[in-house]
Parts: C-alpha cells; structure tokens; sequence
C-alpha cells in the first residue's frame, strides 16, 4: 500500500522537468516529514509540515519594486526556467477577456529575491494554460474559438509571435516531445479533440502539419489525419475530421518519459498517451470513488522522479498528487477561495519553490488573483 508520506515526499522534493534557459548544476531540497499537514493561518492554507507559503505577487499590484510593472488579472498555466545568473523566471498566463490578456513574467535570483516582472506578451485573449518548447521559450495559449498559440520569450528581450499553423481553436495547452518534437495540443470544448503538429523544420513552429487524433480500434489507439484548414475559416477545426476522438474539456497537458498525460474536466480523468504507439489509457478517473479527492482536473505538472501533480479548478481548491494505485492525495489546500481555482503549477529548476496562482483570490473576482511561492526546507530532517 503507497504511504501518504512515500507518496508526498515523491512530489514535493522532485525537481519539475520545466526546461531551463541554461543549463544549471541542480541540487534537491532535503525531504521534510510529511506525515502531518498544518494550518498557514495568515494565508488561510493547509500545507506540508516543513514547507512555508508566501505571497510573490497580487493582481494590479507591483511584484517587483524596481519594476513599474503590474501583475495581470487572471492568472493561469505557468512554467519555470533558470538564468544564466543562477535564478529563475516564473511565466503566468492571464486569461483577462477582450484583448486585456496576455502573460507576465517575474524574475527571482538564485537567493529567491523578486528582482523583475514584466510582460513578455499583451493584447491577446483569455489566455489560458500553455506549454515549454524545447528551445525553451514559453507556448501561450488562447482559449476562444478563434485562439492561436504564441511564442514567448521568458527573458522578454524578444518580441511574442503567434504562430498560425498550430491551429484556430479553443487551445488549452501544449506539450512537446523531445525525440520527435511533436507538439500535442488539448482544446477545452465538451467534444474536443487532441491535436499533433509537426514542424516543417526542427526548432520553428511557424510552419508544419496539423493533425488531429482518431481513434483506431477498441484498444484506444489514436492515429492522425491532416486537418485540411487549420486557420478554421468555413469549419471549426474539430469538425473537419468527423472520425476525430472526443475529450470531454480537454486542459493542461505535459510530457514525461515516452508518454504524455492530459486532462478532461467534465469527466474528471487523467489520460496517459503512449507515444510510442499512440495507445491512450486512464490513470485516474473520479468516477471510481465514492468521495474522491480531486475532483475539477485542470492544470498538470510532473516532478522529475514521475510524479503527477494536478491542479483543481474548483473542487476542494488542492493541488493534489497521483498515486500508483490511481488515487489522489492533497498536497496543499487553500481555505475560503470557493469560487476561484489553482493554475500554473510548476516548480523552480532547483526544485525548492513551487509556484501556482489562486486564479480570482478570495472574493472570486479576476482582477484580485494571488499567486503563491510553496518552499521546501534545505535543513528538514529526513524521515
């Protein structure tokens, strides 16, 4: 039987598999005794004993005092990568509507400290979750029927591009895989679908083929078929391709070992994808429990040793790591934000932080989201 201490150390002291801008010399955090959990009072959140919370950023508020710049409303997907200096940059999506979207960059130095925030892309729409390309840039997505994908760079030296060929869609997010560099692509409709985009050159997503995934027997075997207009023009991408697989609200995909894993919200599933031989599996589904932990799947990260963490969207406002046996266990849990939802978990290169965002706070309203660094202790005494 999987312990929930086993099962929490894997997920807290792992560092997350988010690229770096260069490479860095890594070293893991000491496991603290996960055990017990115990009540953040201040910040209204139930926690490992051993990790500590703090606030990095607040909606309309500066992050960073030599910065002008203020944190987005909305905050969503997220992703980490590390500096030459030996810090860090934790991205953040907002999904504001009406072209007041866009994503928001804060940069820490290797003791933590906020040094910088800025916007590393604007005037775009609800953008939702996203994805980490190999040459690590930041893969932002909109979630409307009309969305694109944009290219980011985290540093924001250089400017956003969008990038038309990935498909005019309800987008959700990205992952891509390192041996083919495939890029997989969820869509958050109630009968979405799973998509595949293969550049024309290695390293550019300006230009390549579309796919979308089809069912190939009862075995639930995807194969791909072309979308003939990605830009939608006459017909929503789903559509074009009537033998196309449905997901039921696909959200936050990501890449670990040979296989990617995605979730669906209405169903309350983790979907794991093969890409050996494309064959689809579930490693958890909701339905199987009487009083299931996770409920509302949305955003997903993985640790470096395997381990899925998932972000609820409503729910019981946790984030929740997988077990082996299919269950859930909480690992962080935050108090009296009903009606707003977890995004962006992903973890410093170091893997000492674990940033994520409570997306409308504690009033339920876009423009008071709050975003979280969780810290692992270095001097914890391993149990």
């Amino acid at each position: 039987m999987t312990t929930r201490r086993k099962v929490l150390s894997h997920a807290m002291v792992a560092m997350a598999t988010a690229p770096s801008l260069s490479r860095a010399t890594t070293t893991k955090p000491a496991v603290p005794n996960l055990d017990d959990t115990w009540l953040d009072e201040a910040h209204q959140a139930t926690l490992p004993k051993g990790t500590t919370l703090r606030i990095v950023a607040k909606s309309s508020q500066q992050p960073a005092a030599k910065s002008n710049y203020l944190w987005h409303g909305a905050p969503d997907g997220g992703a980490c990568f590390s500096t030459p200096d030996g810090g860090w940059i934790y991205v953040s999506n907002s999904e504001m509507p009406n072209n007041t979207g866009g994503c928001g960059a804060i940069r820490f130095n290797q003791k933590a400290d906020i040094v910088d925030a800025y916007s590393i892309l604007q005037n775009t729409t609800r953008n939702c979750a996203g994805g980490v390309s190999l040459w690590n840039t930041w893969l932002s997505c909109e979630e409307t029927d009309t969305g694109l994908v944009y290219e980011c760079d985290p540093l924001g030296q250089k400017p956003a591009r969008a990038l038309p060929a990935l498909g005019s869609f309800n987008h959700e997010a990205a992952a891509m895989d390192p041996t083919t560099g495939h890029v997989f692509l969820t869509e958050d409709k109630p009968d979405g679908c799973l998509y595949r985009f293969t550049p024309k050159k290695p390293g550019d997503l300006s230009q390549g083929t579309l796919e979308v995934g089809v069912i190939k027997n009862k075995a639930l075997t995807l194969t791909w078929q072309a979308i003939p207009d990605p830009s939608a023009k006459k017909l929503p991408v789903r559509y074009q391709i009537k033998q196309a697989a449905r997901f039921r609200g696909g959200e936050g995909i990501v890449y670990h070992n040979g296989s990617v894993f995605f979730t669906t919200k209405i169903d309350n599933r983790v979907w794991s994808l093969a890409l050996d031989n494309y064959s689809l599996g579930v490693v958890y589904d909701a339905s199987h429990f009487l009083s299931p932990v996770l409920t509302g799947v949305d955003n997903i990260e993985v640790s470096q040793n395997g381990q899925l963490l998932v972000a609820e969207d409503g729910g019981n406002m946790q984030i929740a790591a997988l077990t082996p046996n299919g269950g859930a266990v909480p690992l962080i849990t935050l108090h009296n934000q009903k009606a707003s939802e977890i995004t962006g978990p992903a973890f410093s290169p170091d893997g000492s932080k674990l940033y994520f965002s409570s997306q409308r706070g504690f009033n339920g309203k876009s423009e008071n989201g709050i975003t979280y660094e969780l810290s692992l202790p270095w001097n914890a005494q391993v149990s």
